[in-house]
């Protein structure tokens, strides 16, 4: 199980965001699913399972998007050039065929993790922006690792990889947009508390689904 450090939540609020994140990601990095996955270790069906369980995660944050679309505050972090669902489309007909919403079923762990966002990202800012930076400036950061290992080791051209492509983006640039949009959103002491407590929710919903994939395929 992965501990959080204690963070402070005084002054800037991408600081003690960034702390958050930085420890998951070098957890995440640091399973036996994604180290074996980034060695080439793995089949490709493992592959293949975990953009299956993206798809399904990616599904129930981008309706919240949409519904979010037209909240003042959550609003301004719905960044089009971001979504992932088209891209995680193709992948998945590049790995199962025409035919793949038919061959791929949300684990347990996935489950959990997207009644957590329904719960919490529907109508709530302060929840929304949490699984929203979690997921996307995870991407953004260990996603580019991440898809440069499996562009390499499982010999992907133009498919396949899709959704570690972030057509139009520049990381390091939109992090630091990212970033200022949140030290300037106007959310209370308690509002950011919130916000920060349901970032490392998300975070542990993401290592809870590497576990149980690296119980599956280890």
């Amino acid at each position: 199980m992965w501990h959080l450090t204690d963070t402070p939540v005084t002054g800037a609020l991408s600081s003690p965001l960034r702390k958050i994140l930085a420890e998951g990601s070098t957890a995440a990095r640091h399973s036996r699913f994604i180290q074996d996955l980034a060695n080439g270790q793995l089949p490709i069906g493992a592959y293949a399972e975990l953009v299956a369980q993206h798809w399904f995660v990616y599904e129930s944050l981008e309706l919240a998007t949409t519904a979010m679309a037209d909240d003042p505050v959550a609003g301004r972090f719905c960044f089009p050039e971001l979504l992932r669902v088209p891209t995680l489309e193709a992948d998945l007909r590049f790995l199962h065929g025409p035919r793949w919403q038919s061959r791929i079923t949300a684990l347990p762990a996935t489950t959990t993790y997207c009644t957590r966002i329904r719960s919490a990202a529907f109508g709530h800012a302060t929840g929304y922006v949490a699984h929203h930076c979690t997921r996307y400036l995870g991407d953004l950061d260990d996603g580019q690792w991440l898809g440069a290992a499996v562009w390499e080791m499982y010999n992907f051209r133009r498919q396949g990889y899709r959704f570690f492509v972030f057509e139009g983006v520049n990381p390091e640039l939109f992090q630091a947009r990212y970033d200022h949009q949140l030290d300037t959103t106007p959310w209370t002491h308690a509002e950011r508390n919130t916000f920060l407590t349901e970032v490392t929710t998300a975070v542990q919903l993401n290592l809870d689904l590497l576990e149980e994939l690296g119980n599956r395929w280890i």
